[in-house]
């Protein structure tokens, strides 16, 4: 089968983690593999899946790779040399012939496209009604995503439901190490800090969250707001708001972080906090959850699907409640804490890679199947 990594950045990141890690697994699980990459990004995907064929079909301009990937993918050899592609992030080729497996990770192109650029918009409606009329089989990330795919768009190909995972292996609550890694990052927690990751732009909810850290702030001479995360679009007014803030001094803008770091991070923050107005998985919350973190997110969303219990839940967009939320935390005790973290790491433990896989084979039968 093909799998079509081309629209993972440098600096995986958000649907990339996901990619990626069907990318790695798929040849350990017997499957003959191509990835499919942009012809000068060989060696990455060599090093991450070493078992699998690397075609590098692909232009490098992001224009020019959606307008090859509409006119020519479908038919290259390699499409039609498999039995399925795979096509990971909602856009498929065109007028192939091969069985087409594509996986919609959220709605909100169409539910909130406030939350978007105007033309990503424009171009990514078209393109997912495309996909859900001529795939043959669609993944979704979550049943959260699942539902509001067939609310929204009523597609007649079959849908199968793959929640993404956690590796169990590093993103866990035993802190030992945590000193040396985040030293080895020039950062120290020896000041407690709140931590939000994620790719900055308007539907996070950064902004609520910056907001909601002044109040904070104002009670706890020492608490900072740590932001992990690299800039996406609309991040102007944001970023002004930030340099404006009575606090800019305890915000600090870690830009990407690397993998490795990352459950660092997580373990020794005192609250990990995702108010993002909508997703269709919300991994971060996941990841924080496998770590023992206190999380905070928003209810009426997938992160709430996910977490159950296992974190507390606020009303999007409202800073006040964000606010009391994460103070109670804050101020809540040490056994209480324990026992939240330890409901955290028992709902994030069902989540794996292995079960995301497993239902993505099922996917690529299905699709298969004449």
């Amino acid at each position: 089968m093909a799998l079509d990594v081309s629209a993972v950045p440098a600096r995986i990141a958000g649907a990339g983690r996901y990619i990626g890690e069907v990318a790695a697994r798929l040849p350990d699980l017997d499957v003959e593999t191509t990835l499919v990459t942009r012809r000068g990004d060989v060696a990455r995907w060599q090093a991450r899946s070493p078992r699998a064929t690397i075609a590098p079909l692909v232009p490098n301009h992001r224009g020019l790779r959606l307008a090859y990937e509409a006119t020519r993918l479908g038919s290259s050899k390699v499409a039609r040399g498999v039995d399925v592609w795979h096509a990971p992030h909602y856009t498929m080729p065109r007028g192939s012939k091969t069985p087409m497996v594509v996986t919609i990770h959220d709605l909100t192109l169409f539910t909130h496209p406030e939350w978007h650029e105007r033309a990503k918009v424009t171009f990514f409606q078209r393109a997912i009604r495309y996909s859900t009329t001529h795939a043959k089989v669609l993944v979704c990330v979550s049943d959260f995503t699942a539902r509001e795919l067939r609310d929204v768009l009523a597609p007649s190909a079959t849908v199968v439901v793959a929640p993404l995972g956690v590796d169990h292996d590093r993103f866990h609550p035993d802190a030992r190490g945590d000193d040396v890694l985040l030293a080895g990052a020039q950062l120290r927690a020896s000041k407690p800090y709140l931590f939000f990751l994620g790719t900055l732009e308007p539907r996070k909810g950064l902004d609520v969250l910056v907001k909601a850290f002044g109040a904070l702030a104002a009670l706890d001479d020492e608490l900072e707001l740590w932001i992990a995360g690299q800039s996406g679009w609309g991040m102007g007014p944001l970023a002004e708001e930030i340099r404006a803030h009575p606090y800019a001094s305890r915000i600090r803008r870690l830009g990407f972080v690397d993998e490795e770091l990352l459950p660092a991070l997580l373990r020794q923050a005192r609250v990990v906090v995702y108010p993002s107005r909508g997703e269709g998985f919300g991994l971060p919350v996941l990841e924080a959850m496998a770590c023992g973190a206190n999380v905070v997110t928003t209810r009426e969303s997938v992160m709430a699907e996910v977490a159950g219990d296992g974190a507390v839940l606020t009303t999007a967009g409202d800073e006040v409640e964000l606010s009391q939320a994460i103070a109670d935390l804050l101020e809540e005790p040490e056994d209480a804490r324990r026992a939240r973290a330890q409901r955290a790491v028992a709902n994030a433990a069902p989540f794996t890679w292995a079960r995301t896989m497993s239902a993505h084979l099922e996917a690529y039968r299905l699709a298969a199947r004449p």
